[in-house]
């Protein structure tokens, strides 16, 4: 009798032993689980934050660099106005510099006689001291536009210039290649002619009209 309870005594401990040791081993399972999870995830925490500085950095550098190209806008802006100074007093041009696009407006009357397309003499110099100031100016793309009034051409000059498109082609044609003849690059340079399709004022005027007439030369950041 004795030997039955002490061999039942034994059993029980065993089999309470290896319950214990099959609890524990759950427990270290899960606890395994757990902390594998928990690496996983400062992994990914990890990895995001890297992602993030990275970003930071490209912006950082992104910012840095759109300083130096505002500090070399603004160089070329405070150049442009003080060289045509005089033709801003008289309301000849006006100078704009706004989101990276520096605009030199011109009436056309500064440039050209009327109904004219080449360059006057008096015109040959103030495009000279653009050109000092042209030259200056890095990584940017000189784009040259032609304007007109809504006046219809008549008269002899149709034949030569059908409508006002052939008319503000050819001024800003001849003013390109005036300053390519000063040394600015070809491949920078493009003209474009817009004719009477996009006044800054209404034609209902000789004052509106005569600003609508102009060129246009902006600087903008090479594509």
């Amino acid at each position: 009798m004795l030997k039955r309870i002490a061999l039942i005594t034994i059993v029980v401990f065993l089999v309470s032993g290896c319950l214990v040791a099959k609890s524990t081993y759950l427990q270290k399972s899960e606890e395994a689980a757990t902390c594998e999870q928990q690496n996983q995830k400062l992994k990914n925490d990890l990895a995001e934050l890297s992602r993030k500085i990275a970003g930071q950095k490209e912006k950082i550098v992104a910012l840095e660099k759109s300083k130096e190209e505002i500090k070399e806008e603004s160089k070329t802006y405070s150049e442009m106005v003080e060289k045509m100074k005089s033709e801003v007093e008289k309301g000849q041009v006006t100078i704009t510099e706004l989101k990276g696009k520096l605009t030199l407006n011109m009436v056309d009357s500064i440039l050209f006689d009327s109904g004219k397309a080449e360059v006057k003499e008096g015109g040959l110099a103030v495009l000279t001291k653009v050109v000092e100031v042209l030259k200056g100016a890095k990584d940017k793309s000189i784009r040259i536009e032609g304007h007109t009034d809504n006046v219809r051409i008549k008269g002899a000059l149709a034949q030569r210039y059908p409508t006002n498109w052939e008319l503000s082609a050819a001024r800003a044609i001849n003013v390109a290649r005036y300053l390519q003849q000063e040394g600015i690059d070809p491949m920078i340079l493009s003209a474009v002619a817009y004719g009477e399709y996009k006044p800054i004022v209404k034609n209902d005027s000789s004052e509106g009209r005569a600003k609508n007439r102009r060129i246009e030369i902006i600087l903008v950041p090479k594509e």
